[in-house]
């Protein structure tokens, strides 16, 4: 009896953590956006990416901790990668996608967490071996237009929990001033895409439920000002200049190693103001 109210309350105390929480939100945006894209297609390559990432990630997770433990983050990673690619995509590119997004958390770090968005990395990867095709369903593109406030009012939610309002903010009004600027003064058909369907809910899907991955994006909020720019302007430029489909991923993988290259710095100088001896320890 104890040890079922345990688990019940651990379980209880995991689903109201910002994880637990945006494993809920993800879910239901899932729920509600697969039967407008198919079951019969979104049923497998959700499938294929969830149960590979977690495969993937629990032992690894074995070796690491030395006890099994629930794959959550795989859980999320999977997650991200089926409701951003297309739901025509082959389930194999999508357990494909989900492998690489996993691993590369393990491969590509730092001391203190992976340098890469997962699942964008992921995507980025296999777009240049498999030419991925995707649609960003999950953010409920082919709904009515009123479900657009379900995806702000969820990712607004989940952006206060983990502290990143500064970052979604300072992103979106950046990147849609470089695009108005640029419809202004160049030629507007040529943007019109980003301020209409499907290419709106990806930018805010984008923006509250990707850009916002703590283990890769800032705390401070000077910091998260300045990545929110970089990830904007990336991403500008990744769109009129490249034209690749991945622009907002390449934005955020650009953002990604600038906040790597800071905790590697700031690390440097807290560890350069230690004492020797301390110093030493430091280091080890």
């Amino acid at each position: 009896m104890n040890r079922s109210r345990t688990t019940a309350t651990a379980v209880r105390k995991f689903f109201r953590s910002p994880k637990g929480l945006l494993i809920l939100i993800l879910g239901g945006l899932a729920a509600v956006a697969a039967p407008t894209e198919g079951l019969a297609h979104v049923g497998p390559v959700l499938a294929a990416a969830v149960v590979v990432a977690m495969i993937t990630d629990a032992p690894i997770l074995r070796v690491r901790t030395g006890r099994w433990e629930f794959p959550s983050g795989a859980l999320l990673t999977g997650l991200f990668v089926a409701m951003l690619l297309s739901p025509h995509e082959r389930w194999q590119v999508a357990a494909w996608t989900s492998l690489v997004a996993v691993v590369s958390k393990y491969l590509v770090r730092t001391r203190s967490a992976n340098v890469f968005n997962p699942a964008a990395i992921g995507i980025v990867a296999t777009f240049y071996i498999f030419d991925t095709g995707q649609s960003w369903w999950g953010a409920l593109p082919d709904l009515a237009p009123w479900m657009t406030i379900v995806l702000v009012a969820t990712g607004a939610f989940i952006t206060d929990r983990v502290n990143k309002m500064p970052l979604v903010l300072v992103f979106l009004g950046t990147y849609y001033l470089l695009f108005s600027v640029t419809a202004f003064t160049g030629r507007p058909v040529h943007v019109a895409e980003i301020f209409r369907a499907p290419d709106v809910q990806m930018a805010l899907f984008f923006a509250f439920f990707i850009l916002t991955d703590p283990p890769t994006s800032p705390v401070k909020y000077r910091d998260q000002v300045y990545c929110a720019l970089i990830v904007a302007v990336v991403s500008y430029a990744v769109f009129q200049f490249v034209g690749a489909a991945y622009y907002l991923l390449a934005g955020v993988l650009v953002g990604n190693v600038w906040e790597a290259w800071r905790r590697v710095q700031a690390r440097s100088r807290r560890t350069s103001r230690l004492p020797v001896h301390r110093r030493d320890s430091a280091m080890a």
